[in-house]
C-alpha cells in the first residue's frame, strides 16, 4: 500500500516518553492503557472489472509497562471485522479491509525495551518507521515488524543497527498473518543526523537473496519572512541484485514545498535508471519515494526501463479542516519489449478532526492507464470514508 504523497523525511523513532517507577511491580500499576476504534468503508469502481466494496470496524489496543532501571515492554492487539451487510459479496467483495476471511485478529505488538543513557534495545513485535520498512497506516492494519534494533544518540546523531525476520499487516497480506520478509531476513543499518536547520538520511539494508540497498536523503526548510517558508529534499536509492533476484535500480528524486500560512504547494520529482531486464524493489511497506501516492509507485513501471514520476500536491488547512489534492504523472520508455507505460492518478483527500480524540476522513483516489486502458490495472476510482476514535 501507498502512502497519499511523501514529501518529509523519512524518520525513526524507537521509543515513545514512558512513565519511570521504582520497582517491578509498579511497572504494571503504572503502566499505560492506550487504544482506538476505527472503521472504515472502502470502494472501488473499476473500468474493465467487477466492482467490489467492504466496510470493517475495528482498532487497537496497547498496553505499555513502565520503565523501571531502564527496562519496559509493550504488546498491541489488532482487530478488524467486515460489517457485512456493507460489503459486497463474490466478485464483488473487497477483502483489502479484514483479509479473504471478513476478519483480522492479531497480537501486532509484542516487545521488550531497554534503555540506558543514550543505548535503546528494542527486541520483539514493533512498529518501524524507516525508508524500506514502514507502518505505512492507510488501511485498517498497520504493517508491524519481528524485530531486534539498536540505537545510539550523540550531539545530534543516531547510529541505528538491526535485523527484520517477519512483518504483517495489509502490505503483508491479511491472508497469512505473520510472513518471512526473506528468507533470512533483513539486516540495516543507519547514521541519522538533525540540527535546526537540516536533517541527513542514510540508510544500508542488506535484505537477504534479494538485494544490498542505499538509501539517503537530506532535506532543510528556509524561513523566507515570518508567514512564507520553502521546503527542500534529495534523495537516492540504489539497489544492488543478490541470488539473480531481478532487483536492481538507482533512483533518484527531489521534492520542494511553499508554505504560506494555512496554505502549501509541493512539487516532487523521481527518476528511476533503467537496468536491462531488471526492477526496483520499494521494501516492505509504502516505500520511500517522494513521489509515492495513495496506490501508485514509482516500481510499478520501473522495469526494464527508463521512468519517471512528478507529483504536484496543494494542502489547505482551515480550523479543524484539512483539504489536499495530489496529481502525479508516471510515465516509462519503453522497455525490451517494446512497450510503453504512462499512468496518471488523482488524490482528493478531507480531513476533520472533530475533537482531539475523533477524527473523520475521506479518500478519492482516480487512477487511468494511459497506455492501456483495457487493464484491470490502474483503471479504477476509490473511494473512502475513515472515522478513527483514540483512547
Amino acid at each position: 500500500m501507498k502512502k497519499i504523497i511523501t514529501l518529509s523525511l523519512i524518520s525513526f523513532n524507537l521509543l515513545a516518553s514512558q512513565t519511570i517507577t521504582s520497582n517491578v511491580e509498579d511497572m504494571f500499576k503504572n503502566g499505560s492503557l492506550t487504544g482506538e476504534i476505527r472503521t472504515l468503508h472502502s470502494s472501488y469502481t473499476n473500468d474493465n472489472s467487477e466492482n467490489s466494496y467492504a466496510t470493517a470496524i475495528g482498532g487497537s489496543l496497547n498496553f505499555e509497562l513502565a520503565n523501571y532501571n531502564g527496562f519496559s515492554g509493550g504488546v498491541e492487539f489488532r482487530t478488524s471485522q467486515d460489517i457485512n451487510l456493507l460489503t459486497g459479496e463474490g466478485d464483488k467483495f473487497n477483502d483489502e479491509l479484514s483479509s479473504v476471511n471478513g476478519n483480522y485478529n492479531q497480537l501486532t505488538q509484542a516487545y521488550v525495551s531497554y534503555e540506558y543513557e543514550n543505548l535503546k534495545l528494542r527486541v520483539g513485535r514493533q512498529l518501524l518507521d524507516t525508508p524500506l520498512a514502514d507502518s505505512d497506516d492507510i488501511r485498517m492494519i498497520s504493517n508491524s515488524f519481528e524485530a531486534y534494533i539498536a540505537t545510539y544518540k550523540l550531539n545530534g546523531f543516531s547510529f541505528v543497527a538491526g535485523n527484520v525476520q517477519r512483518w504483517q499487516g495489509t502490505d503483508a497480506g491479511l491472508d497469512d498473518g505473520w510472513v518471512k520478509t526473506t528468507k533470512d531476513g533483513v539486516n540495516l543499518g543507519a547514521v541519522l543526523y538533525e540540527n535546526d536547520s537540516v536533517e541527513v538520511n542514510f540508510w544500508y539494508y542488506n535484505v537477504t537473496t534479494v538485494a544490498n540497498a542505499i538509501y539517503t536523503d537530506v532535506s532543510t526548510t528556509l524561513e523566507l519572512t515570518k508567514e512564507l517558508s520553502l521546503d527542500l529534499g534529495l534523495q537516492y536509492l540504489d539497489e544492488s541484485e543478490l541470488d539473480n533476484s531481478g532487483v536492481e535500480a538507482t533512483i533518484y528524486g527531489l521534492s520542494t514545498g511553499l508554505n504560506y500560512n494555512d496554505f502549501s504547494f509541493s512539487l516532487a520529482y523521481n527518476h528511476s535508471i533503467k537496468a536491462d531486464k531488471k526492477s526496483s524493489f520499494s521494501g516492505f511497506g509504502g516505500g520511500a519515494l517522494y513521489t509515492s501516492m495513495d496506490s501508485m509507485i514509482l516500481d510499478e513501471i520501473a522495469q526494464d526501463r527508463d521512468a519517471d514520476s512528478f507529483v504536484v500536491g496543494i494542502n489547505y488547512e482551515l480550523d479543524s479542516l484539512t483539504l489536499s489534492y495530489a496529481y502525479g504523472d508516471f510515465s516509462g520508455d519503453e522497455n525490451s519489449l517494446g512497450k510503453e507505460a504512462h499512468i496518471v492518478e488523482q488524490n482528493f483527500c478531507v480531513d476533520y478532526m472533530v475533537s482531539d480524540n475523533l477524527i473523520l476522513s475521506s479518500v478519492y483516489v482516480i487512477d487511468n492507464n494511459k497506455e492501456d486502458s483495457i487493464s484491470e490495472d490502474f483503471n479504477s476510482k476509490n473511494l473512502r470514508f475513515f472515522a478513527s476514535y483514540s483512547f
